[in-house]
């Protein structure tokens, strides 16, 4: 007998499958039902997948390749892939933000309908209510020589890219929520706090070390495993969310919560 949280049967596309989150979103699908699963990613994940398909998704051609060779239906889409700001800031829009769109867009004609696209944000994408008109600008434009040349005009907005690109993410996630909902599909995403994954070394990099410490010693010491937000993302793609659409999830052990009302300690970061 099927349940909420039921993934058999299910025809899943994850991209960023082969370490961190995506790894454990894989075995978690597996713990659930064991699901088809299609991984989009640049090196072909050990987990258990049914199928994968080398992708760039900082290249266009790469992005639309993926596209043309996977066959519907499609039930749950997972845009779990990202970079730090330890690549240049065009790589870092060009992969978290430009390929998750044309993904999103590209497969949401094949998807059955009661499906979900569940993003992978972040909540450093959390500061998009201070400028929103411009996000709105920025994901209009539909070139990327156009994108990039609007995020060099806005440089001090745009800054190392990450952040910003996150901004999009969560932006997008809810304006396009409503062309999803068209089609039966819903659209949210995850906004993890710090996750001890492989890249996390990029971010001590790229935030300080010391501003990535204090945001974990402000909710208790406890940094978020590549599971926790696997679970939360499981969560968004399965039939348990059914009425839950347009949502930027913060997964942050209540980071957002006491910034909100006013209960960090910023002290720690003098």
């Amino acid at each position: 007998m099927s349940h909420c949280f039921d993934y058999s049967n299910k025809r899943v596309v994850i991209t960023g499958a082969f370490s961190g989150v995506g790894a454990a979103l894989l075995d978690v699908l597996a713990e659930l039902g064991a699901p088809e699963v299609i991984a989009l990613d640049i090196k072909r994940p050990e987990g258990p997948i049914s199928s994968f398909i080398e992708t760039n998704m900082g290249k266009a051609s790469s992005v639309d390749a993926a596209i043309d060779g996977i066959e519907g239906p499609i039930d749950v889409l997972f845009n779990n892939a990202g970079i730090a700001a330890t690549h240049p800031v065009e790589d870092v829009m060009a992969v978290n933000w430009l390929g998750l769109r044309q993904l999103s867009e590209g497969l949401l004609p094949k998807m059955r309908e009661g499906g979900a696209i569940a993003n992978t944000a972040s909540i450093a994408g959390g500061q998009w209510p201070g400028h929103l008109q411009e996000v709105l600008d920025c994901i209009a434009i539909e070139d990327s020589e156009e994108l990039f040349g609007w995020c060099r005009d806005h440089a001090e907005l745009v800054g190392d890219g990450y952040a910003f690109s996150k901004e999009c993410v969560q932006v997008y996630t809810m304006k396009s929520a409503k062309d999803s909902l068209a089609r039966n599909v819903r659209t949210n995403s995850v906004c993890p706090a710090p996750i001890d994954t492989p890249l996390l070394p990029d971010f001590n990099k790229t935030m300080t070390e010391k501003t990535m410490n204090w945001t974990i010693d402000q909710i208790g010491g406890t940094i978020a495993t590549p599971r926790d937000i696997a679970m939360s993302l499981a969560f968004l793609g399965s039939d348990a969310s059914g009425y839950v659409n347009g949502v930027n999830l913060n997964v942050d052990l209540g980071f957002n919560a006491f910034m909100t009302t006013g209960q960090l300690d910023f002290s720690g970061l003098a």
